[in-house]
This record gives C-alpha cells, sequence and structure tokens, in this order.
C-alpha cells in the first residue's frame, strides 16, 4: 500500500500530520541518534563563550524524561518546567482572543528566559547549570 504523500499535506489536520512526522523524528534522534550513532548537537553558544545559554541541557531533559526521570531533568533545565505551564497558559489566552494577556504572559516567559540564562552563569546560581545527579551521595 503506497501513501499518497501530497494528500496528507492537504488534508485538514496537516498541522497534526507534520506534527506526528517531526514527533517521530524527534524521538528517533533522541533514541536512535544520540546513544547508538553519537550524533549529537553542540551548543554553538557554549562551544564559542564557555557560558550556558537558557537552552543549555533541553536534549538531556527530553532523554531523561524519555527514561521517566524528572529529577534528573529538572536539573539539567528548570526554565523548561517553568516555561511549559506559561506556553500552555499563553496559547490558551491567545486562542480564546485574550490579547493583553497572551502578551503580558509572553512578556512574562521572555524576561524568565532572559533572567535565567544570565543567572546560571553567575557563581551563586551555579546549580542553575546543566547538573549530573550523583545518585549514589544522595
Amino acid at each position: 500500500m503506497l501513501i499518497n504523500w501530497y494528500k496528507l499535506s492537504t488534508v485538514r489536520n496537516s498541522k497534526l500530520v507534520w506534527g506526528s512526522f517531526l514527533l517521530v523524528g524527534g524521538l528517533l534522534y533522541l533514541e536512535i541518534g544520540i546513544p547508538v550513532i553519537h550524533i549529537e548537537v553542540p551548543c554553538i553558544f557554549h562551544a564559542v563563550t564557555g557560558l550556558y545559554c537558557p537552552g543549555c541541557g533541553i536534549t538531556r531533559v527530553a532523554l531523561s524524561l524519555l527514561k521517566w526521570n524528572f529529577y534528573q531533568a529538572f536539573r539539567y533545565n528548570p526554565l523548561v518546567f517553568v516555561l511549559l505551564p506559561l506556553y500552555l497558559t499563553y496559547l490558551m489566552a491567545n486562542k480564546q482572543g485574550m490579547s493583553r494577556t497572551s502578551h503580558i504572559i509572553m512578556t512574562v516567559m521572555l524576561i524568565a528566559t532572559i533572567g535565567f540564562g544570565l543567572l546560571r552563569n553567575i557563581p551563586p546560581f551555579d546549580w542553575l547549570a546543566p547538573t549530573i545527579v550523583d545518585y549514589k551521595s544522595l
């Protein structure tokens, strides 16, 4: 049975179809590309500056979440767990036509991201840097 890719891309739910393709591709990358083939996407910002960007550790967050290790995922990048509920709230407010509320939420997310990116590179807040948890010491 052949799949008509053109028809799939023109159906009403094309976002769902393409989102599913991206999800499957992402899962294949996380489960096969990184552990088996060792193809990783390095953080260019960290490689050039030695500083952690707000997104450093997100791939490791995804890998930890696939293993149901929420604490380790949080230690790699806690910003993800703050931004996810804010982003879902933003989407709902935007869909309801609450443009002022959605603008406020987007501003809060932007300030949180910039603040997190700055704080995780200051020594008193080095606990915000991507960290591997040593379960033997717990």
